[in-house]
């Protein structure tokens, strides 16, 4: 009996294994494998084709070529921060923990073969903007010590700038956003995690308006042909904050937006960090917004003829195309929906059958200033005829004696 009694103790539990060979995440894990439904969509938004950044991509054929270029930039940097290559790497192995905490798979030392190959800016640019191509942005500030690292001016003068106030300048350059020296102060009293979240606050809204969020009633929203038949009018909205999307008095304003092979790259990768590190949908809710707006190649055009939208794609339908793909696998949270409100404002205003009538006259009848003077002649000679019926009708009555 005793040892019938120790038998189920002795069988081996099957969920142990599951339970002990998987480290929880570390809290500081902020670099991940892009989700599969979003990779399907579109492999080469996410996947370098110059340079490896971060180790995820390490030592790929297609980039291996970049690293004797890495080698004599970090020859540059040691040079001139006359700081030996023995201490920069005692830093790394100090951080070493906290480095692969950052990335959400084990990540495996690997030899690599070199080879050598021409670059250009505008090659390298691209693999920076990607969720599986980063490194940690503690370990950049670590090793760059403005205190030894001077950089020209404008005027010809030497500066001392921090990692933040170089990464600001350069990627503002490159994806030609204005207005965000306000986001400089945001981010330095907060906690950037690599290039892309660093790109993610650039486009954040500062301030939040958390009025504007709520339920989302429905997913019908107008597109922009349906809003121009309502009468909507359309501006060009302040290019401080992509997120300043705003409606009143008839007036919808969106802030302007490049459509490129770059803004694909960038948005894909932006959503891929906000799905799986952020608690805030702003970029997924931006890009839900914009596939309501855009469903064929004529609201592309509309957008294009009132300034809000630069199509560098050349065709409207390929516009179109883009901004519909790139909300294939977003997820909308109806309960907390960042334009929630404006969507009810359209809407209501495209209820109203006033506005669309007031906006069928004017488009199709007074569209033009020769079209408005016969429309305002035809009205004339009518009011004209109904007086002189009046007047007919009047005189042809008996008098009174």
């Amino acid at each position: 009996m005793e040892g019938s009694d120790q038998a189920p103790h002795d069988i081996e539990n099957p969920c142990i294994p599951l339970v002990t060979s998987m480290s929880p995440l570390s809290s500081l894990c902020c670099i991940y494998r892009v989700p599969e439904r979003l990779r399907r969509v579109s492999e080469k938004a996410y996947t370098p084709q110059v340079v490896s950044i971060g180790p995820l991509h390490h030592g790929k054929e297609g980039l291996k070529a970049m690293e004797d270029h890495k080698k004599r930039y970090l020859q540059d940097y040691i040079r001139r921060t006359r700081v030996s290559l023995a201490d920069y790497v005692q830093k790394v192995k100090a951080q070493e923990a906290k480095l692969r905490s950052c990335y959400a798979e084990t990540i495996q030392d690997e030899n690599d073969r070199i080879f050598n190959k021409p670059w250009m800016l505008q090659d390298v640019w691209p693999d920076m903007r990607l969720l599986e191509n980063q490194l940690p942005f503690f370990i950049l500030e670590e090793l760059f010590d403005p205190d030894k690292i001077k950089v020209s001016s404008n005027n010809n003068n030497i500066e001392r700038l921090s990692i933040l106030n170089l990464c600001h300048n350069f990627f503002k350059t490159l994806m030609h956003i204005e207005g965000t020296d306000g986001n400089m102060e945001k981010l330095c009293a907060s906690k950037v995690e690599h290039f892309v979240d660093f790109c993610r606050n650039l486009y954040l809204p500062l301030p939040l308006k958390p009025h504007a969020k709520g339920p989302l009633e429905t997913l019908n929203t107008p597109s922009i042909t349906e809003l121009h038949r309502a009468g909507v009018k359309f501006k060009v909205g302040s290019p401080k904050n992509l997120f300043n999307i705003r409606f009143a008095n008839g007036i919808l304003e969106i802030p302007k937006l490049a459509i490129s092979d770059e803004t694909e790259l960038t948005i894909r990768n932006l959503l891929a960090f906000e799905q799986c590190h952020c608690m805030e949908n702003y970029i997924n809710d931006y890009v839900v917004i914009m596939d309501r707006f855009v469903n064929t190649a004529k609201d592309v055009e509309l957008l294009v003829k009132h300034g809000i939208v630069e199509n560098r794609l050349g065709d409207s339908s390929g516009g179109s195309t883009l901004i519909n793909n790139l909300a294939d696998g977003v997820i909308v949270d109806s309960n907390d929906f960042y334009f929630a409100i404006l969507c009810e404002e359209l809407n209501e205003y495209c209820r109203t059958s006033w506005h669309k009538w007031q906006a069928n006259l004017r488009q199709n009848y007074c569209n033009t200033p020769w079209a408005t003077i016969s429309i305002a002649a035809a009205i004339c000679l009518l009011i004209l005829t109904f007086i002189q019926a009046v007047c007919s009708v009047i005189s042809a009555l008996p008098s009174k004696r």
